[in-house]
């Protein structure tokens, strides 16, 4: 299809269309000339949607017939049919349309932390930057530690919550510069192989892992996931495919807003197992099982709910919806 043809040879139809769901008040006349041409512009947008994706006139149009929709409904949709549509459709197909950048963003972080850890240690004497010899040891057998209960439950809760969701923010809306995301992911790797080592140093590497395993898994998890919207939004700018670099950087910001609201709730949740489990004299076993637990329903949440929004054309765009509306009405 020749798009530019199309458009133009329905321009008027369409232009028509948007003058009367502006209008204040319609007669009996132009309310049924609204509902004819809401009708066949809602043919014209799923002919113009199969052919070419989403493009400056889909969008355009989509608008138009939202606004004239709701002149001729006035139908409140019910806020729970709202929220289960966010949270079983758009919210788990966003998480899953950047998978494989979140994959990418986990990989930078471990190879940095395992770089970082065995420069640390081929290089000892780096340590001694980070402050003196006793000054380390106390951090390996006590501050490390000690770090977890130096809070109320609620009070670290709060404090760990917003130094992690404002790491993802940054992460989120400076990635459209492709280099603040990896920035931020390589300095979290080296920063934890650097933490590893001082504790390897002094033989307590596995306090390293028992304490940063229970919460660590879903809050590293999201960061990685923060990091991979970032780049999927730089890469939309990079490599827009078929679309235009606004068509395709306004689809995957859409997506990214959505992201930016699963990455807060999920960041919460590990925020909660580090307030309340890490520090508990339970097993190790069960701390870290509630934190296998956690990352296994996001991924549960995701790769199995995700996957099939995904693939039932959820694609996190908030217009979806909207297009599945028209459709029924159009019908």
């Amino acid at each position: 299809m020749d798009i530019d043809a199309y458009a133009a040879a329905q321009r008027a139809e369409w232009e028509r269309l948007s003058e009367l769901s502006r209008s204040r008040r319609l007669s009996g006349a132009e309310s049924d000339a609204l509902i004819a041409r809401y009708q066949a512009g809602a043919t014209d947008l799923s002919a113009i949607r199969t052919a070419t994706g989403d493009s400056a006139e889909s969008v355009r149009l989509s608008l138009d017939l939202a606004r004239a929709r709701r002149r001729f409904t006035r139908v409140r949709r019910n806020v729970l049919v709202v929220l289960r549509e966010f949270f079983v459709e758009q919210l788990p197909a966003s998480l899953y349309s950047v998978r494989w950048w979140t994959l990418a963003a986990a990989v930078l972080t471990v190879v940095a932390a395992v770089f970082s850890y065995f420069w640390h240690m081929s290089n000892p004497e780096i340590l001694s930057f980070y402050g003196s010899q006793s000054g380390l040891q106390q951090y390996a057998e006590e501050d490390f530690i000690n770090y977890y209960s130096e809070y109320s439950e609620s009070a670290f809760t709060a404090q760990v919550f917003t130094n992690n969701a404002f790491i993802a923010a940054q992460c989120i809306a400076f990635g459209i510069t492709g280099i603040f995301p990896i920035f931020v992911l390589i300095q979290n790797g080296i920063s934890l192989g650097m933490s590893a080592a001082v504790l390897a140093s002094f033989g307590h590497l596995d306090a390293f892992f028992l304490w940063i395993a229970p919460h660590g898994l879903l809050e590293l998890t999201m960061i990685f996931v923060a990091g991979g919207a970032g780049f999927a939004l730089f890469w939309s700018l990079v490599v827009p495919g078929n679309r235009t670099r606004v068509d395709a950087m306004g689809a995957a910001g859409r997506t990214l807003i959505i992201v930016a609201v699963g990455t807060t709730i999920f960041l919460l949740l590990s925020g909660l197992v580090e307030g309340f489990v890490t520090r508990q004299d339970w097993p190790w076993a069960v701390k870290i099982g509630i934190g296998a637990l956690a990352l296994g329903s996001y991924l549960a949440y995701v790769l199995v709910l995700g996957r099939r929004s995904y693939r039932a054309g959820h694609r996190g765009d908030l217009r979806a919806s909207e297009a599945g509306y028209t459709q029924v009405y159009a019908d």
